[in-house]
Protein backbone atom coordinates (compact mmCIF):
# COMPACT_ATOMS: atom_id res chain seq x y z
CA UNK A 1 0.00 0.00 0.00
CA UNK A 2 1.40 3.52 -1.25
CA UNK A 3 2.34 5.29 2.55
CA UNK A 4 -0.72 8.37 2.91
CA UNK A 5 0.34 11.94 1.37
CA UNK A 6 -0.39 14.73 3.68
CA UNK A 7 -2.63 17.30 2.00
CA UNK A 8 -0.23 20.22 2.59
CA UNK A 9 2.00 18.17 -0.08
CA UNK A 10 2.91 20.72 -3.11
CA UNK A 11 5.02 20.50 -6.21
CA UNK A 12 8.04 22.67 -6.02
CA UNK A 13 10.52 24.09 -8.58
CA UNK A 14 11.93 27.33 -9.63
CA UNK A 15 10.47 30.13 -6.73
CA UNK A 16 7.11 28.23 -7.31
CA UNK A 17 5.15 25.44 -4.68
CA UNK A 18 1.92 24.29 -6.40
CA UNK A 19 -0.76 22.85 -3.95
CA UNK A 20 -2.52 20.46 -5.14
CA UNK A 21 -5.86 19.16 -4.93
CA UNK A 22 -7.26 16.30 -2.73
CA UNK A 23 -6.44 13.35 -3.94
CA UNK A 24 -7.33 9.36 -2.46
CA UNK A 25 -3.82 9.05 -1.51
CA UNK A 26 -4.95 11.93 1.14
CA UNK A 27 -8.37 10.60 1.71
CA UNK A 28 -8.39 8.26 4.72
CA UNK A 29 -8.26 10.68 7.71
CA UNK A 30 -10.77 12.95 5.88
CA UNK A 31 -13.28 10.97 4.61
CA UNK A 32 -13.75 9.37 8.87
CA UNK A 33 -13.98 13.20 9.42
CA UNK A 34 -16.15 14.12 6.63
CA UNK A 35 -19.07 11.45 6.94
CA UNK A 36 -19.43 11.98 10.78
CA UNK A 37 -19.99 15.61 10.62
CA UNK A 38 -21.33 16.77 6.95
CA UNK A 39 -24.88 17.30 8.64
CA UNK A 40 -24.13 18.79 11.21
CA UNK A 41 -24.81 22.44 12.30
CA UNK A 42 -21.25 23.50 12.71
CA UNK A 43 -18.59 21.81 10.51
CA UNK A 44 -15.63 20.40 12.11
CA UNK A 45 -12.04 21.59 11.18
CA UNK A 46 -10.83 18.70 9.23
CA UNK A 47 -13.92 19.38 6.46
CA UNK A 48 -12.64 21.75 4.53
CA UNK A 49 -15.75 24.92 4.39
CA UNK A 50 -15.76 27.38 1.77
CA UNK A 51 -16.96 30.93 2.11
CA UNK A 52 -16.70 33.49 -0.74
CA UNK A 53 -18.90 36.33 -1.30
CA UNK A 54 -19.72 38.11 -5.08
CA UNK A 55 -21.14 41.41 -5.80
CA UNK A 56 -22.68 42.95 -8.87
CA UNK A 57 -23.06 47.21 -8.28
CA UNK A 58 -25.70 49.55 -9.15
CA UNK A 59 -29.12 46.96 -7.97
CA UNK A 60 -31.34 45.27 -9.83
CA UNK A 61 -34.13 45.13 -12.38
CA UNK A 62 -35.97 43.32 -9.63
CA UNK A 63 -39.54 42.61 -11.93
CA UNK A 64 -36.81 40.17 -13.63
CA UNK A 65 -35.18 39.13 -10.66
CA UNK A 66 -37.10 37.69 -8.58
CA UNK A 67 -39.73 34.33 -8.73
CA UNK A 68 -43.12 34.61 -8.35
CA UNK A 69 -43.08 31.25 -6.37
CA UNK A 70 -41.23 30.09 -3.11
CA UNK A 71 -40.45 26.71 -2.36
CA UNK A 72 -38.78 24.21 -4.63
CA UNK A 73 -40.96 24.67 -7.17
CA UNK A 74 -40.62 27.72 -9.07
CA UNK A 75 -40.03 28.88 -12.30
CA UNK A 76 -36.63 31.22 -12.86
CA UNK A 77 -36.98 34.71 -14.00
CA UNK A 78 -35.14 35.84 -17.23
CA UNK A 79 -32.41 37.54 -15.62
CA UNK A 80 -31.72 34.25 -13.69
CA UNK A 81 -32.02 32.21 -16.62
CA UNK A 82 -28.56 31.39 -16.79
CA UNK A 83 -28.63 29.91 -13.49
CA UNK A 84 -30.90 26.58 -15.04
CA UNK A 85 -28.70 23.86 -15.01
CA UNK A 86 -27.95 24.63 -11.34
CA UNK A 87 -31.49 25.04 -9.95
CA UNK A 88 -30.63 22.70 -7.34
CA UNK A 89 -27.59 24.24 -6.30
CA UNK A 90 -28.37 27.10 -4.87
CA UNK A 91 -31.33 29.48 -3.35
CA UNK A 92 -32.92 32.95 -3.80
CA UNK A 93 -33.36 34.60 -0.64
CA UNK A 94 -36.03 37.64 -0.51
CA UNK A 95 -36.56 40.05 1.87
CA UNK A 96 -33.03 40.77 3.29
CA UNK A 97 -32.42 43.78 3.92
CA UNK A 98 -29.32 46.72 4.68
CA UNK A 99 -30.63 49.42 6.78
CA UNK A 100 -27.07 50.76 6.89
CA UNK A 101 -27.12 51.25 4.16
CA UNK A 102 -30.00 53.90 3.89
CA UNK A 103 -29.02 57.54 4.39
CA UNK A 104 -30.30 57.24 8.18
CA UNK A 105 -29.82 61.34 8.31
CA UNK A 106 -26.37 60.97 6.14
CA UNK A 107 -27.98 62.54 2.67
CA UNK A 108 -26.72 61.08 -0.11
CA UNK A 109 -23.99 58.41 -0.99
CA UNK A 110 -26.17 55.55 -1.64
CA UNK A 111 -23.69 53.54 -3.52
CA UNK A 112 -20.68 54.22 -1.48
CA UNK A 113 -22.80 52.89 1.94
CA UNK A 114 -23.84 50.12 -0.80
CA UNK A 115 -20.71 48.45 -0.94
CA UNK A 116 -19.49 49.00 2.62
CA UNK A 117 -22.62 47.70 4.63
CA UNK A 118 -23.01 45.26 2.51
CA UNK A 119 -20.23 42.42 4.66
CA UNK A 120 -20.19 44.61 7.17
CA UNK A 121 -24.01 45.44 8.18
CA UNK A 122 -22.01 49.16 9.61
CA UNK A 123 -23.22 52.41 8.69
CA UNK A 124 -20.73 54.17 7.09
CA UNK A 125 -18.62 57.15 8.14
CA UNK A 126 -19.62 60.05 5.86
CA UNK A 127 -16.01 61.43 5.10
CA UNK A 128 -13.87 61.95 1.96
CA UNK A 129 -10.60 62.23 3.60
CA UNK A 130 -8.64 59.39 5.77
CA UNK A 131 -11.00 59.21 9.02
CA UNK A 132 -12.68 56.66 7.30
CA UNK A 133 -14.69 54.44 9.58
CA UNK A 134 -17.03 50.94 8.61
CA UNK A 135 -16.73 47.90 10.31
CA UNK A 136 -15.01 44.35 9.96
CA UNK A 137 -17.11 42.28 7.34
CA UNK A 138 -17.72 38.87 7.50
CA UNK A 139 -15.42 37.43 5.48
CA UNK A 140 -12.51 38.77 7.78
CA UNK A 141 -14.49 37.55 10.89
CA UNK A 142 -13.96 34.16 9.10
CA UNK A 143 -10.58 34.91 8.08
CA UNK A 144 -9.45 34.82 11.40
CA UNK A 145 -10.57 31.75 12.43
CA UNK A 146 -10.25 29.71 9.19
CA UNK A 147 -7.51 31.54 7.94
CA UNK A 148 -5.06 29.77 10.20
CA UNK A 149 -5.93 26.68 8.09
CA UNK A 150 -4.77 27.73 4.94
CA UNK A 151 -1.51 29.36 3.22
CA UNK A 152 -3.61 32.82 2.52
CA UNK A 153 -5.93 33.59 5.10
CA UNK A 154 -8.11 35.92 2.52
CA UNK A 155 -8.33 36.47 -1.36
CA UNK A 156 -9.78 39.41 -2.18
CA UNK A 157 -10.02 40.13 -6.02
CA UNK A 158 -12.57 42.14 -8.53
CA UNK A 159 -12.01 43.75 -11.64
CA UNK A 160 -12.20 46.94 -10.92
CA UNK A 161 -9.20 48.61 -8.41
CA UNK A 162 -9.90 51.75 -6.31
CA UNK A 163 -8.02 54.13 -4.11
CA UNK A 164 -8.34 55.61 -0.45
CA UNK A 165 -8.70 59.04 -1.60
CA UNK A 166 -10.74 61.71 -2.97
CA UNK A 167 -14.33 61.88 -2.65
CA UNK A 168 -16.44 58.91 -5.30
CA UNK A 169 -20.32 59.33 -4.05
CA UNK A 170 -21.96 62.46 -2.21
CA UNK A 171 -18.94 63.27 0.25
CA UNK A 172 -17.99 59.54 0.67
CA UNK A 173 -14.49 58.45 0.50
CA UNK A 174 -13.31 56.49 -2.97
CA UNK A 175 -12.68 53.34 -0.55
CA UNK A 176 -16.26 53.01 0.75
CA UNK A 177 -17.79 52.53 -3.13
CA UNK A 178 -14.19 50.10 -4.21
CA UNK A 179 -14.09 48.19 -1.05
CA UNK A 180 -16.23 45.41 0.29
CA UNK A 181 -13.73 43.67 2.77
CA UNK A 182 -13.12 45.82 5.72
CA UNK A 183 -9.89 44.20 8.16
CA UNK A 184 -10.66 46.62 10.97
CA UNK A 185 -12.96 49.36 10.85
CA UNK A 186 -10.22 51.86 9.73
CA UNK A 187 -8.49 49.53 7.52
CA UNK A 188 -10.11 48.05 4.12
CA UNK A 189 -8.90 45.60 2.15
CA UNK A 190 -8.21 46.28 -1.08
CA UNK A 191 -8.78 44.11 -4.48
CA UNK A 192 -6.39 42.41 -6.58
CA UNK A 193 -7.79 42.79 -10.24
CA UNK A 194 -4.39 41.25 -12.10
CA UNK A 195 -4.58 37.73 -12.85
CA UNK A 196 -1.43 37.03 -13.23
CA UNK A 197 -0.54 38.74 -9.59
CA UNK A 198 -3.05 36.62 -8.16
CA UNK A 199 -1.65 33.79 -10.22
CA UNK A 200 1.84 34.15 -8.77
CA UNK A 201 0.37 34.41 -5.70
CA UNK A 202 -1.51 31.61 -5.48
CA UNK A 203 2.19 29.70 -6.61
CA UNK A 204 4.55 31.48 -5.06
CA UNK A 205 7.16 29.52 -2.27
CA UNK A 206 7.12 32.10 0.11
CA UNK A 207 10.57 32.90 0.71
CA UNK A 208 11.68 36.52 0.46
CA UNK A 209 12.36 38.22 -2.98
CA UNK A 210 13.00 34.49 -5.34
CA UNK A 211 9.47 34.84 -6.88
CA UNK A 212 9.93 37.98 -9.25
CA UNK A 213 13.57 36.52 -9.93
CA UNK A 214 11.84 33.08 -10.65
CA UNK A 215 9.60 34.46 -12.63
CA UNK A 216 11.77 36.49 -14.62
CA UNK A 217 14.02 33.19 -15.31
CA UNK A 218 11.10 31.74 -16.41
CA UNK A 219 10.20 34.48 -18.55
CA UNK A 220 13.80 34.11 -20.02
CA UNK A 221 13.68 30.39 -21.12
CA UNK A 222 9.62 30.80 -22.01
CA UNK A 223 8.46 28.22 -19.58
CA UNK A 224 5.42 28.00 -17.60
CA UNK A 225 5.88 26.89 -13.99
CA UNK A 226 4.88 23.22 -14.69
CA UNK A 227 7.98 22.97 -16.62
CA UNK A 228 10.00 23.36 -13.29
CA UNK A 229 7.84 21.39 -11.51
CA UNK A 230 7.54 18.80 -13.79
CA UNK A 231 10.66 16.41 -12.31
CA UNK A 232 8.67 16.89 -9.18
CA UNK A 233 5.46 15.68 -10.58
CA UNK A 234 7.40 12.74 -11.95
CA UNK A 235 8.36 11.38 -8.35
CA UNK A 236 5.22 12.01 -6.92
CA UNK A 237 3.76 9.84 -9.53
CA UNK A 238 5.37 6.94 -8.90
CA UNK A 239 3.52 7.23 -5.50
CA UNK A 240 -0.03 7.60 -6.53
CA UNK A 241 -2.60 4.85 -8.01
CA UNK A 242 -3.96 5.25 -11.35
CA UNK A 243 -6.85 6.80 -10.54
CA UNK A 244 -4.31 9.92 -8.49
CA UNK A 245 -2.17 9.83 -11.47
CA UNK A 246 -5.04 10.80 -13.79
CA UNK A 247 -6.85 13.20 -11.48
CA UNK A 248 -2.92 14.84 -11.00
CA UNK A 249 -2.62 15.30 -14.46
CA UNK A 250 -5.76 16.91 -15.30
CA UNK A 251 -5.03 18.98 -12.36
CA UNK A 252 -1.87 20.22 -14.14
CA UNK A 253 -3.40 20.22 -17.34
CA UNK A 254 -5.52 22.96 -16.12
CA UNK A 255 -3.24 25.04 -14.26
CA UNK A 256 -1.09 25.20 -17.69
CA UNK A 257 -4.03 26.17 -19.20
CA UNK A 258 -4.87 28.90 -16.99
CA UNK A 259 -1.37 29.99 -17.50
CA UNK A 260 -1.28 30.50 -20.89
CA UNK A 261 -4.63 31.93 -20.99
CA UNK A 262 -3.02 34.73 -18.39
CA UNK A 263 0.19 34.66 -20.77
CA UNK A 264 -2.23 35.56 -23.67
CA UNK A 265 -4.08 38.71 -22.41
CA UNK A 266 -0.74 39.87 -21.32
CA UNK A 267 0.25 39.12 -25.07
CA UNK A 268 -2.66 41.22 -26.41
CA UNK A 269 -2.43 44.09 -24.21
CA UNK A 270 1.50 44.45 -24.73
CA UNK A 271 0.85 44.68 -28.58
CA UNK A 272 -2.38 46.87 -28.37
CA UNK A 273 0.02 49.07 -26.32
CA UNK A 274 2.46 49.38 -28.80
CA UNK A 275 -0.04 50.17 -31.02
CA UNK A 276 -1.14 53.03 -29.18
CA UNK A 277 1.72 54.34 -28.10
CA UNK A 278 0.87 53.46 -24.01
CA UNK A 279 1.75 50.62 -21.92
CA UNK A 280 -1.20 48.66 -21.12
CA UNK A 281 -1.85 46.38 -17.48
CA UNK A 282 -0.29 43.50 -17.80
CA UNK A 283 -2.13 40.55 -17.78
CA UNK A 284 -5.91 42.05 -17.42
CA UNK A 285 -8.05 40.85 -20.86
CA UNK A 286 -9.58 44.26 -22.56
CA UNK A 287 -13.04 41.42 -22.87
CA UNK A 288 -14.41 42.84 -19.26
CA UNK A 289 -16.24 38.66 -19.55
CA UNK A 290 -12.74 36.97 -20.17
CA UNK A 291 -11.34 38.96 -17.27
CA UNK A 292 -14.44 37.81 -14.74
CA UNK A 293 -14.10 33.87 -16.09
CA UNK A 294 -10.08 34.13 -15.26
CA UNK A 295 -10.76 35.68 -11.79
CA UNK A 296 -13.46 32.80 -10.91
CA UNK A 297 -11.00 30.09 -12.44
CA UNK A 298 -8.50 31.73 -9.95
CA UNK A 299 -10.41 31.64 -7.59
CA UNK A 300 -11.92 27.63 -7.76
CA UNK A 301 -8.06 27.21 -7.96
CA UNK A 302 -7.30 29.01 -4.75
CA UNK A 303 -10.07 26.71 -3.04
CA UNK A 304 -9.23 23.43 -5.08
CA UNK A 305 -5.91 23.50 -3.41
CA UNK A 306 -6.75 24.73 0.07
CA UNK A 307 -4.67 27.64 -0.24
CA UNK A 308 -7.59 29.60 1.26
CA UNK A 309 -11.24 28.96 2.34
CA UNK A 310 -12.42 32.72 2.48
CA UNK A 311 -12.65 34.70 -0.36
CA UNK A 312 -14.37 38.53 -2.40
CA UNK A 313 -14.98 38.80 -5.54
CA UNK A 314 -15.81 42.23 -7.03
CA UNK A 315 -17.18 42.33 -10.23
CA UNK A 316 -17.39 46.30 -10.29
CA UNK A 317 -17.12 48.99 -8.12
CA UNK A 318 -20.16 50.14 -6.75
CA UNK A 319 -21.45 53.21 -8.67
CA UNK A 320 -19.56 51.98 -11.55
CA UNK A 321 -20.46 53.48 -15.07
CA UNK A 322 -18.76 51.17 -17.17
CA UNK A 323 -19.98 50.38 -20.85
CA UNK A 324 -21.15 46.94 -22.05
CA UNK A 325 -20.97 47.20 -25.39
CA UNK A 326 -20.22 43.65 -26.32
CA UNK A 327 -23.67 42.99 -25.27
CA UNK A 328 -25.33 45.55 -27.18
CA UNK A 329 -25.33 47.82 -24.40
CA UNK A 330 -22.99 51.05 -25.14
CA UNK A 331 -24.35 53.15 -22.22
CA UNK A 332 -22.34 53.10 -18.94
CA UNK A 333 -24.15 51.35 -16.48
CA UNK A 334 -24.97 53.58 -13.64
CA UNK A 335 -26.22 55.66 -15.96
CA UNK A 336 -28.91 53.48 -16.99
CA UNK A 337 -30.00 52.19 -13.29
CA UNK A 338 -31.38 55.76 -13.22
CA UNK A 339 -34.03 54.57 -15.64
CA UNK A 340 -36.74 56.62 -14.42
CA UNK A 341 -38.93 53.92 -15.35
CA UNK A 342 -38.19 54.10 -18.34
CA UNK A 343 -38.76 51.04 -20.57
CA UNK A 344 -35.87 50.66 -22.94
CA UNK A 345 -33.46 51.58 -20.02
CA UNK A 346 -34.81 49.12 -17.82
CA UNK A 347 -34.08 46.31 -20.54
CA UNK A 348 -30.70 47.31 -20.86
CA UNK A 349 -30.21 46.99 -17.40
CA UNK A 350 -32.27 43.57 -16.95
CA UNK A 351 -29.14 42.60 -19.90
CA UNK A 352 -26.07 43.59 -17.66
CA UNK A 353 -28.06 41.76 -15.03
CA UNK A 354 -28.21 38.47 -16.94
CA UNK A 355 -24.29 39.27 -17.94
CA UNK A 356 -23.32 39.43 -14.31
CA UNK A 357 -25.51 36.07 -13.86
CA UNK A 358 -24.29 34.47 -16.32
CA UNK A 359 -20.11 35.28 -14.72
CA UNK A 360 -21.59 33.49 -11.61
CA UNK A 361 -22.93 30.38 -13.22
CA UNK A 362 -19.90 29.99 -14.49
CA UNK A 363 -18.20 30.51 -10.88
CA UNK A 364 -20.70 28.31 -9.96
CA UNK A 365 -20.36 25.30 -12.42
CA UNK A 366 -16.56 25.25 -12.15
CA UNK A 367 -16.96 24.60 -8.76
CA UNK A 368 -19.39 21.72 -9.26
CA UNK A 369 -17.66 20.02 -11.79
CA UNK A 370 -14.50 20.07 -9.66
CA UNK A 371 -14.63 16.80 -7.32
CA UNK A 372 -12.87 16.50 -3.74
CA UNK A 373 -13.63 12.78 -2.52
CA UNK A 374 -17.09 11.83 -2.99
CA UNK A 375 -18.37 15.49 -3.30
CA UNK A 376 -17.65 18.02 -5.23
CA UNK A 377 -16.31 21.49 -4.12
CA UNK A 378 -19.72 23.22 -4.68
CA UNK A 379 -20.69 20.67 -2.18
CA UNK A 380 -18.02 22.40 0.94
CA UNK A 381 -18.96 26.08 -0.10
CA UNK A 382 -20.96 28.85 0.76
CA UNK A 383 -21.36 31.15 -1.81
CA UNK A 384 -22.97 34.84 -1.77
CA UNK A 385 -23.69 36.77 -4.28
CA UNK A 386 -25.81 40.09 -4.77
CA UNK A 387 -26.02 43.42 -4.57
CA UNK A 388 -26.27 46.51 -1.77
CA UNK A 389 -29.06 48.04 -3.97
CA UNK A 390 -32.13 46.37 -5.01
CA UNK A 391 -33.45 48.60 -7.92
CA UNK A 392 -31.21 51.39 -8.75
CA UNK A 393 -33.79 53.82 -10.07
CA UNK A 394 -34.44 54.44 -6.45
CA UNK A 395 -31.51 53.45 -4.36
CA UNK A 396 -33.59 50.67 -2.29
CA UNK A 397 -31.79 48.61 -0.02
CA UNK A 398 -34.19 46.41 1.14
CA UNK A 399 -35.84 43.27 -1.02
CA UNK A 400 -32.39 42.98 -1.65
CA UNK A 401 -31.57 40.22 -4.42
CA UNK A 402 -29.43 38.36 -2.39
CA UNK A 403 -28.41 34.15 -3.56
CA UNK A 404 -26.87 31.51 -1.78
CA UNK A 405 -25.46 28.50 -3.49
CA UNK A 406 -23.41 25.50 -2.49
CA UNK A 407 -24.18 23.15 0.21
CA UNK A 408 -22.05 24.37 2.96
CA UNK A 409 -20.68 20.89 3.93
CA UNK A 410 -24.25 19.41 4.14
CA UNK A 411 -25.37 22.07 6.80
CA UNK A 412 -27.44 24.41 3.67
CA UNK A 413 -30.53 22.70 1.82
CA UNK A 414 -30.45 24.94 -1.68
CA UNK A 415 -32.83 24.87 -4.78
CA UNK A 416 -35.46 26.93 -3.23
CA UNK A 417 -36.96 30.59 -3.33
CA UNK A 418 -37.05 31.36 0.67
CA UNK A 419 -39.19 34.69 1.14
CA UNK A 420 -37.90 36.46 4.48
CA UNK A 421 -40.22 38.87 6.28
CA UNK A 422 -39.25 42.33 4.69
CA UNK A 423 -36.55 44.35 6.47
CA UNK A 424 -34.76 41.15 7.68
CA UNK A 425 -31.55 42.28 8.28
CA UNK A 426 -28.72 40.21 5.59
CA UNK A 427 -26.24 40.49 8.62
CA UNK A 428 -28.59 37.60 10.18
CA UNK A 429 -27.76 35.55 7.16
CA UNK A 430 -24.16 35.81 7.56
CA UNK A 431 -23.99 34.96 11.36
CA UNK A 432 -26.35 31.91 10.21
CA UNK A 433 -23.24 30.72 7.79
CA UNK A 434 -20.53 32.11 10.41
CA UNK A 435 -22.10 29.15 12.83
CA UNK A 436 -21.57 26.39 10.36
CA UNK A 437 -17.87 27.60 9.79
CA UNK A 438 -17.39 27.32 13.46
CA UNK A 439 -16.98 31.08 13.97
CA UNK A 440 -19.96 31.73 16.77
CA UNK A 441 -20.32 36.09 17.55
CA UNK A 442 -23.37 37.49 19.53
CA UNK A 443 -24.10 39.55 17.02
CA UNK A 444 -22.54 40.91 13.68
CA UNK A 445 -23.21 44.81 11.97
CA UNK A 446 -26.98 45.50 12.73
CA UNK A 447 -28.21 41.81 13.36
CA UNK A 448 -30.78 40.96 15.24
CA UNK A 449 -30.55 37.07 15.32
CA UNK A 450 -29.90 33.86 13.03
CA UNK A 451 -32.15 32.61 9.96
CA UNK A 452 -33.12 28.80 10.11
CA UNK A 453 -34.54 28.30 6.63
CA UNK A 454 -31.32 28.20 4.64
Amino acid sequence: MAPMLSRRTVLRGCGTAIALPLLEAMMPEADAASSAAESSAAVPASVPLRMAFLYSPNGMHMADWTPAETGSVYKLPPTLEPLKGLQGDFSVLTGLAHRKANANGDGGGDHARAMTTFLTGVQARKTAGADIHAGVSIDQLAARQLGKRTRLPSLEIGADGGGRSGSCDSGYSCAYSSTISWRSETQPVPKETDPELIFERLFENGLPHETEAARARRNSLQKSIIDFALEDAGRLGKELGAGDKRKLDEYLSAVRELERRIERAAKENREGGAKLGMKKPEATPSDFGAHLRLLADLLVLAFQTDSTRVSTLVFANEGSNRSYAAIDVPEGHHDLSHHGNDAEKQAKIQRINRFHVEQFAYFVGKLKAAREGDKTLLDRCMIVYGSGIADGNRHQHEDLPMILAGGGAGTLQPGRHVRFDKGTPATNLYLSLLDRAGVKLPRLGDSTGRLSDI
